[in-house]
């Protein structure tokens, strides 16, 4: 089966799609990422971005959320005058 029917079964919760070849490669993206989205599936296009995701979900107890004006605020404070 294809990939995109594999998705659209509900079958996989994540993928990881990388490109090698350009020609073959934009057609396929186009039906995986639609695929993907209608699905609502975890998608990432580079080695990177899935290697940030998954240090991220092993370290997830340790995160922390501030919101932008605050850390904003204490950065602003501890510059220079």
């Amino acid at each position: 089966p294809h990939i995109v029917d594999i998705i659209k079964n509900k079958e996989i919760n994540l993928i990881i799609n990388t490109v090698g070849d350009k020609q073959s490669a934009v057609q396929d993206s186009y039906s995986i990422r639609y695929a993907v989205l209608q699905a609502r599936v975890t998608y990432f296009t580079t080695l990177a971005g899935a290697r940030a995701a998954c240090i991220g979900m092993a370290n997830i107890g340790e995160l922390q959320v501030y919101d932008l004006q605050t850390l904003h605020k204490s950065i602003k404070s501890e510059l220079p005058h």
